[in-house]
């Protein structure tokens, strides 16, 4: 019934729904491309649905920078791969991108057939300019390179932290700044914007996935620096324990806080952007990261499940972002939601709000601000049957008309 009172939500749903059966309709026939795009769609939807919108040639080098990327990350979380076999793939991954010939048969579910058909991804990126290659090779190299060191090195310090998201993320955005620049739709950005861009997104996700991390098997992957953790905790597994919530949840807006650092450099970056498509492309995760940052603050759940957006709310964000001023309004309103989440008794707090107090004053001063109205609470008023039935039938109508 939550949906009822958000008309405005199970709207963009519907468009998502349809959208993604256009998706379906236009992957290519020849049988390495339609598995790229397939198995794109299977382990990350919404980010397939965002890469679609760019340009034929880009969404193609896009497609396969993620694919071979995910492979090598799958590699990486495969916790039952010994570091004596794991650290000589990691380290030549990119080799192997250039041999359809290549299998390595680890990871589970989608990223297993992943692995497994590992051959199509080459032969599709076999098949890619020249410069979307060089990009593709590059960040490849880099990142398996840095991975590798991780696999035998834990996250001590924050700057440990800021190395190792680094080479998982920070690298996917110089990636693809160079394919973005390759395509000759935009100018190169700089190193420091597009890392943080990756930061960001990286950061988020591992604040949101601690409980799925922790209690990961045969053994688990941590990355929240014990230079925070330590603060709250002897062990980082404490913080799952019911007895640790109130140290668990300074500890979990501490390690928001630290990512908020990188939302004004994300700002930067995507003002400077020209193209539309890859404008949406990059804005829609920023502002899910944001307001995933929102949601996690101070939000004790993190320790006992999963916490994430609604899909109504995410279908809103994708429907809705079309320029800047979508995007300052988003990351102003969701760091309000934070802002009015803060305990001044938290031992984060200060720099917690001088931080919020900065991306705000960011947005603000584009001038650009819009009312946007999101809300991540659940509704508490249960409303509308007539209206939204109406509006389904309208929707229906229009789509069945529109084909």
């Amino acid at each position: 019934m939550g949906a009822l009172s958000r008309p405005e939500e199970v709207v963009a749903l519907v468009k998502l729904r349809v959208a993604a059966g256009q998706i379906k309709r236009q992957i290519p026939p020849e049988e390495h491309w339609a598995f790229a795009y397939d198995m794109l769609q299977k382990v990350s939807r919404s980010f397939a649905l965002v890469i679609q919108q760019l340009g034929p040639e880009l969404r193609n080098a896009v497609c396969i920078f993620y694919l071979v990327l995910r492979a090598l990350d799958t590699v990486e979380d495969d916790t039952s791969i010994p570091n004596d076999v794991k650290l000589p793939i990691l380290r030549d991954f990119y080799r192997h991108v250039y041999n359809p010939d290549w299998r390595y048969s680890c990871g589970t579910n989608h990223y297993k057939v992943l692995m497994d058909k590992f051959r199509l991804v080459s032969t599709a990126f076999l098949e890619l300019g020249e410069g979307y290659q060089k990009a593709t090779e590059e960040i490849t190299r880099r990142m398996g390179a840095g991975m590798a060191k991780f696999i035998c090195q834990e996250v001590e310090t924050i700057d440990d932290y800021n190395e190792y998201c680094h080479y998982v993320a920070g690298l996917v955005g110089y990636g693809l700044s160079r394919l973005f620049h390759a395509a000759g739709t935009e100018d190169l950005a700089s190193d420091q914007l597009s890392n943080s861009m990756g930061l960001f997104l990286q950061k988020t996700n591992i604040i949101r996935d601690y409980l799925e991390d922790i209690n990961e098997i045969p053994k688990c992957r941590m990355f929240w620096p014990r230079e925070i953790w330590s603060k709250y905790a002897d062990k980082l597994e404490d913080l799952k324990y019911e007895e640790n919530s109130e140290k668990a949840v300074q500890c979990l807006n501490d390690m928001v806080t630290n990512a908020l650092v990188h939302a004004e450099d994300c700002l930067q970056y995507m003002s400077a952007l020209k193209d539309n498509t890859n404008f949406r492309f990059c804005a829609i995760p920023q502002i899910m990261a944001i307001g995933t940052c929102a949601i996690c603050y101070n939000n004790v759940k993190v320790f006992r499940g999963v916490v994430k957006m609604r899909r109504g709310l995410t279908a809103r964000i994708i429907d809705e972002t079309k320029s800047m001023s979508d995007v300052y309004s988003a990351f102003y309103e969701f760091s309000s939601l934070l802002e009015s989440k803060i305990d001044d008794n938290d031992p984060s707090s200060a720099l917690t709000r001088k931080r919020v107090e900065a991306i705000k004053k960011t947005c603000k001063s584009s001038g650009l601000l819009k009312r946007r109205g999101y809300d991540l609470e659940k509704s508490k008023y249960r409303h509308m049957l007539i209206m939204l039935a109406l509006l389904l039938v309208a929707i229906i109508f229009g789509v069945l008309y529109a084909k």
